[in-house]
């Protein structure tokens, strides 16, 4: 690579309602050269980088108070720690893409207003998203801003995997199941596909389990079904949200309790799923996990029963299945929950070595398992870089 190139980066980010989420990659290679992330930006805003080495970056600027704010710190701490840096072009996740969007997307005002069309469809993620988008082409003025979307994965699936039971003009108005985690589902199937295509050549289902949880069944490398549905609320139970709920609770909620949209909404976000059903005591499923109290047991029940009840779904959509893939902060780390939830699968071919599963090998199936289990550590970072490097013209593996 020439002193240019060494020069040249390519900037991933993650915008959540109060974090972000940054990777800074060379303009070839998969590993960063920066990561780290801002926390409750606001008043009480905190941000950690740090270099290849693992080792902490000092912060250069303060103001945490917004995404711009936030965003700005970073950029102030790079270029200090890497003087004459430039910017080839800056990747973004987007949760929601709708109709048109189903690859990355190079972003103009014409894009941008319309996914601020798609704000009523993810309303707590779309919009901080957005926010990140702008912030950061007021810093990199000129320099392509690429789109990448969680939707996009799933775009075409079959009509029954995208659609709901109620009148039909709801779904030409795109009230859909558009599903979620694409980017995370993009990166594990090309793993995959890298390592073990001859499980890509059949049915697998990726269980992306974290404080956002979900599972997907592809077949033959397409997503043909996904527990996330028109929302990111639905399916597995997650950290603060519901995941799979009757309607009729909802209609409860607001028939007989009286509460308007907005405390709906921030219970089947913010209060539900782990910490709802613990009781308060966290949403962390290793701060559950050490609890050991019943609290914490009903909580971890319900989520491996759910992601059990769902893995059978996916696999009934397929009409078999050939691997299981873990991945997600729980999927690649809880030895706990791939345990528990794989222990009553015998009879889909399932059995994990105990040993494998401990020291958190890659392969976790035993040589009697029918079925492959594994565990693939997702980089949805190294997804939106590709698609920002494309967006650039840097081809990758050849120096720009």
């Amino acid at each position: 690579m020439t002193s240019a190139d060494r020069n040249t980066g390519i900037l991933a980010l993650n915008a959540g309602s109060s974090s972000l989420k940054v990777a800074l990659f060379p303009a070839e290679g998969d590993e960063p050269l920066v990561t780290g992330q801002a926390d409750r930006i606001g008043p009480e805003g905190t941000l950690k980088l740090k270099d290849a080495s693992g080792a902490e970056l000092t912060v250069a600027g303060g103001d945490l108070t917004s995404h711009a704010g936030a965003l700005a710190a970073i950029i102030a701490t790079v270029k200090q720690a890497f003087p004459g840096l430039r910017m080839a072009a800056v990747g973004h996740r987007v949760v929601h893409g709708g109709l048109d969007y189903a690859e990355p997307v190079t972003v103009t005002e014409a894009v941008l207003a319309k996914l601020a069309e798609l704000e009523p469809f993810a309303p707590l993620h779309q919009p901080h998203n957005i926010a990140g988008i702008r912030a950061a082409m007021a810093a990199f003025p000129g320099v392509p801003q690429v789109a990448c979307f969680d939707t996009a994965f799933h775009r075409g699936q079959p009509f029954v995997n995208d659609t709901f039971a109620i009148p039909h003009r709801y779904y030409e108005k795109g009230v859909r199941r558009y599903g979620f985690h694409g980017l995370s589902y993009d990166y594990v199937t090309s793993e995959l596909e890298r390592i073990a295509p001859h499980l890509m050549a059949g049915r697998v289902v990726v269980a992306h389990l974290g404080n956002g949880a979900s599972m997907c069944a592809i077949y033959k490398g397409r997503s043909v079904a996904s527990s996330m549905g028109f929302s990111a609320l639905d399916g597995l139970p997650m950290g603060t949200r519901c995941g799979q709920i009757d309607p009729g609770v909802l209609l409860y909620m607001l028939d007989r309790e009286h509460l308007d949209t907005a405390q709906i909404r921030q219970i089947l976000y913010n209060e539900s799923g782990l910490l709802g059903l613990s009781g308060g005591l966290s949403n962390d499923m290793r701060t559950l996990e050490e609890a050991d109290s019943a609290q914490s047991h009903r909580a971890i029940d319900y989520f491996v029963f759910r992601v059990q009840r769902e893995l059978g779904a996916m696999a009934a959509v397929m009409g078999g299945i050939d691997a299981l893939v873990f991945c997600g902060g729980i999927g690649e780390n809880s030895r706990v929950i791939r345990r528990r939830v794989c222990e009553r699968l015998g009879w889909m071919g399932i059995e994990i070595d105990h040993g494998r599963n401990a020291a958190n090998a890659t392969v976790l199936s035993s040589e009697f398992s029918r079925t492959t289990v594994m565990i693939v550590t997702t980089r949805e970072d190294l997804v939106i870089a590709r698609a920002a490097r494309a967006a650039a013209g840097i081809n990758e593996g050849v120096a720009a």
